[in-house]
């Protein structure tokens, strides 16, 4: 997590229909952390560490379902100090191949961004094991950037 990536704000809890939790942020991620589809956050709720997803209605907050740890154990109204930071791989984090070739296509950018750490750790893993074969490498990248504008969160296996 890079301290530039966290942000630390005093947030209000409020209870939801069905057990449901939020907690509204005070800034725009996209301000923040640059525009994307979709928000994977980790981040801790008075010290206690949780991952999920931002949602935006009306505005951006963190949501939390009944059976998360981190729902059940907020009241209503309960002021909480709230540290949050994108999770996985930022684009600073990226190899300069890989980020260049992500540069070059905005919208495959945002998709790649917008992937759940798991599938952009899925992508570089692929792309990292040809080190020792750049041209298998530059493939991989080629091969890798439309799909991932296409919405591919992996590559397809082939049959």
């Amino acid at each position: 997590m890079g301290g530039q990536k966290v942000r630390r704000f005093r947030g209000i809890a409020a209870r939801r229909t069905l057990g449901r939790v939020t907690i509204p942020l005070p800034f725009d991620p996209a301000e923040v952390w640059g525009r994307r589809d979709r928000y994977h956050v980790s981040g801790t709720i008075e010290g206690l560490g949780f991952r999920t997803t931002l949602v935006h209605h009306d505005i951006w907050q963190l949501v939390f379902g009944p059976k998360s740890g981190s729902a059940a154990r907020l009241a209503d109204r309960q002021a909480v100090e709230v540290e949050v930071w994108p999770e996985g791989p930022q684009q600073e984090q990226l190899a300069p191949d890989i980020a260049e070739a992500l540069a070059a296509r905005p919208q495959a950018r945002v998709a790649f961004d917008s992937l759940a750490t798991f599938y952009r750790k899925g992508w570089l893993r692929w792309i990292d094991t040809t080190k020792r074969r750049p041209e298998v490498r530059a493939a991989r990248i080629a091969e890798m950037v439309p799909l991932v504008e296409a919405g591919h969160k992996e590559r397809p296996r082939p049959p």
